[in-house]
């Protein structure tokens, strides 16, 4: 028995010496495990397709987002994201057991960690909207509100909310708050992001589901539509490169042009693009936007 070509190691944990027990009879390995739950400890976890710390990266994962994990060895850990179900490999020490729910996410583009309730506390961590925490309690300082959390960290409160709470009005309102954010390949955070992880974050921050990369969203996200039906908050792709109409005419989208989020006339993106990467392979609408 040989791995169907259907699946995707991006999505399916499987090797010849181990694979996820949920693959049992659709590929082969020496042994099926369940996996067991984790925490993401710290503010970004660089995910990787092998435990190499000089292979690039496919994606990253958040502080308070849950894995599951099927291997521990040399430092490493193989896991699958519970959010959106991607493979791949990061350090051990990125994860903490599961003690409790979390409560609360950013949803601000960027905040931070301090050791407590004072914004004058040195040695504070940056952290992106979307990270989860589980907040235990609440002070306040100089007129600041904080939340507390478990580990007797602080965060300022008014860059949470619950979690399922909208961070704004629709998800491109979302997308136009990382304005500027630097580009980075594989980036899913407000610290650095790239094409397909500012259009999966803003969505996720709406409460709406969204596949990693470009290629699956691509693939299956909403309903394809005629590039003459455009309007706020449908999908522009190209091979490997997606980007948000802001209105019937504007693209926002994370870029190696700018090395940004950035707004560019459609029109000019397309000329510009076309000479490398041909011209758009389709247009999507996302499922119960606004």
């Amino acid at each position: 028995m040989t791995p169907d070509r259907h699946f995707d190691r991006r999505l399916h944990a499987y090797r010849p010496d181990l694979a996820d027990e949920a693959l049992r009879g659709e590929v082969e390995a020496e042994r099926y495990v369940i996996g067991t739950p984790a925490r993401i400890a710290m503010p970004v976890a660089d995910l990787r397709p092998r435990a190499d710390i000089a292979c690039g990266l496919d994606t990253q994962l958040l502080l308070g987002e849950d894995v599951q994990v099927f291997e521990r060895a040399d430092g490493w850990a193989w896991v699958k994201a519970m959010l959106d179900g991607y493979v791949g490999y990061l350090p051990e020490t990125a994860l903490t057991p599961i003690e409790s729910p979390t409560t609360h996410w950013v949803n601000v583009p960027r905040s931070f960690l301090y050791n407590g309730a004072d914004l004058r506390f040195p040695n504070a961590h940056a952290i992106s909207m979307g990270s989860r925490l589980t907040v235990v309690g609440e002070a306040e300082t100089r007129g600041t509100r904080y939340y507390l959390l478990q580990d007797g960290r602080a965060v300022i409160a008014n860059h949470c909310a619950g979690i399922g709470e909208p961070a704004g009005a629709d998800y491109v309102a979302i997308a136009a708050r990382f304005l500027e954010t630097p580009y980075l390949w594989a980036g899913r955070s407000g610290l650095g992001i790239d094409c397909s992880g500012l259009v999966q974050l803003a969505l996720h921050m709406m409460g709406l589901e969204a596949p990693r990369d470009s290629d699956m969203q691509a693939a299956g996200l909403g309903s394809p539509i005629a590039r003459e039906e455009l309007r706020r908050g449908d999908l522009v792709f190209w091979k490997g490169h997606v980007g948000i109409m802001e209105d019937e005419k504007t693209l926002l989208h994370a870029n190696g042009h700018t090395m940004s989020v950035a707004r560019e006339d459609l029109n000019a993106a397309i000329e510009r693009i076309g000479w490398l990467y041909e011209q758009p392979t389709g247009y999507r609408r996302p499922d119960r936007i606004a």
